[in-house]
């Protein structure tokens, strides 16, 4: 499965991806809402990771490819949540692009595709993101998708309490929600 905006395309993973996502893994403006920066080899296996769900699943995280200057930005789509949240299960929505191409609106513009997608292909009744609360971009991009903010604060289990990232904020939208907002 491909998707296609006027901006981008959403596609499997290729090798060649892995070096420039590395790279912006090992970006410290990238990774500053994380609890660390990942090295090569855990960037290689996550890459790796994502294209076999989208390979067993035909849908995921898509790598990001700008129609512009045909470059790897990152990724943007969905993704099954962990076991240990407390919404699990549940289908989130993410991006994750290199600094180059924040402020151009690439994030918004992909995770729209990747929702109507949610919506309208695999019919999926709600679509959930989060963040840590310090994360007012990755927050402006949820309200720019209609998402609400549920209100329902959680302390994120794979970071360590007391951590300054480990309080999360929790937005969803609902699929009527969808359809009455859309452009």
């Amino acid at each position: 499965m491909i998707l296609n905006t006027e901006k981008l395309i959403l596609r499997q993973w290729h090798v060649d991806d892995y070096q420039p996502f590395a790279k912006l893994n090992a970006n410290s403006e990238v990774m500053a809402f994380y609890p660390n920066k990942l090295t090569t080899f855990e960037s290689d296996r996550f890459a790796q990771k994502l294209e076999s769900l989208i390979k067993k699943r035909g849908w995921g995280l898509w790598a990001g490819e700008c129609k512009v200057d045909s470059q790897f930005i990152g990724y943007i789509g969905l993704h099954d949540t962990e076991a240990t949240l407390p919404f699990y299960p549940r289908i989130e929505i993410g991006w994750r692009l290199s600094r180059a191409y924040w402020g151009n609106g690439y994030a918004t513009e992909g995770a729209k595709a990747a929702m109507q997608f949610a919506f309208e292909v695999l019919l999926l009744d709600e679509v959930i993101s989060f963040t840590s609360v310090k994360n007012s971009r990755s927050q402006a991009v949820m309200r720019r998708l209609g998402m609400m903010n549920t209100g329902e604060n959680f302390e994120h289990p794979a970071i360590p309490e007391g951590h300054p990232l480990r309080e999360h904020v929790y937005y969803k939208m609902i699929r009527s929600d969808w359809f009455f907002n859309r452009d």
